[in-house]
């Protein structure tokens, strides 16, 4: 097995350049399942020049030769509003590429495709795909269109006018890769490619994206980016330990001070909480 640049850093450095968007397209193909093609990139968030940001998270904004927006965003740490923060995301662009005074049929197709390298929400899988049905609450049939809308909007469901979210947990990919989906997520995952893949854009990977291809100071700054990403994982859980153990602190502390007011001696507190003597008379003194 051969190592290749992690998806983020090749996001960020490589897929600005024309000849390398077959990296990009490929992965977007095999999740969509249909040909994509990138016409250009536009204006997102990934040049903030934040420190924690910039290692934390890397975002891109595509635009598809069918004129549909495509956001592709890498979170390496956890988020808990991470949820709310892809229909922001996919909320903002549908606002923001439309004109003053366009009609509602002029607003764009959006796709949030997120990669997450930490445990986001509880499920079996490791790729969900999100969308916007409407189901009769006294049927449950699905609201089609009409045979207008079809002709008019080129699409065949509701659905399909709304954005699409995809969320790949990459993490939670363990197992052999026997699909083309399954090839890229292990890419992800790894940063290797399994041998006689085929999905597409994989071949391009391993054309343009191998570690013994890029200079010596390309090397560095993306070594300096992997530490970055460790070290503030490494924050993060220790910041989330501090966290727990002055919260346990607390608990103790108030545990204490009850258990005082019902008149237990100080011997008795400290067998209970299992504070020492000392620290319990010092909780005393702030009664």
């Amino acid at each position: 097995m051969e190592n290749y640049i992690r998806f983020d850093w090749a996001m960020k450095r490589l897929l600005r350049n024309k000849a390398n968007y077959a990296v990009l397209e490929g992965l977007l193909t095999t999740l969509l399942e249909e040909k994509v093609t990138i016409h250009k990139l536009l204006e997102s968030e990934s040049n903030q020049e934040d420190e924690f940001d910039k290692y934390n998270r890397v975002d891109m904004l595509a635009e598809n030769s069918k004129g549909e927006l495509v956001l592709i965003e890498v979170q390496n740490n956890n988020e808990y509003a991470y949820f709310q923060r892809m229909l922001f995301g996919a909320s903002k662009l549908v606002t923001e590429y439309i004109n003053r005074g366009e009609g509602y049929e002029k607003v764009r197709k959006v796709y949030s495709v997120n990669i997450v390298y930490f445990s986001l929400g509880h499920g079996k899988d490791f790729v969900y795909h999100g969308k916007t049905e409407f189901v009769g609450i006294h049927n449950g049939d699905v609201l089609e269109l009409s045979p207008f809308q079809k002709q008019t909007f080129k699409v065949d469901k509701v659905s399909q006018l709304y954005p699409e979210y995809y969320i790949l947990k990459v993490n939670d990919f363990n197992r052999v890769a026997k699909t083309p989906l399954e090839e890229w997520i292990y890419y992800l995952n790894t940063g290797n490619v399994p041998e006689n893949a085929t999905a597409p854009g994989l071949d391009t990977v391993k054309e343009q994206l191998k570690l013994d291809r890029m200079s010596r100071e390309e090397l560095r700054a993306y070594y300096k980016h992997l530490d970055n990403i460790v070290i503030l994982r490494d924050n993060i859980m220790t910041e989330r330990a501090e966290g727990r153990a002055e919260g346990r602190a607390e608990e103790k502390t108030a545990i204490a001070r009850n258990l005082k007011a019902l008149g237990l001696t100080t011997a008795q507190i400290a067998q209970a909480t299992g504070l020492t003597e000392d620290e319990i008379r010092r909780i005393e003194q702030t009664i």
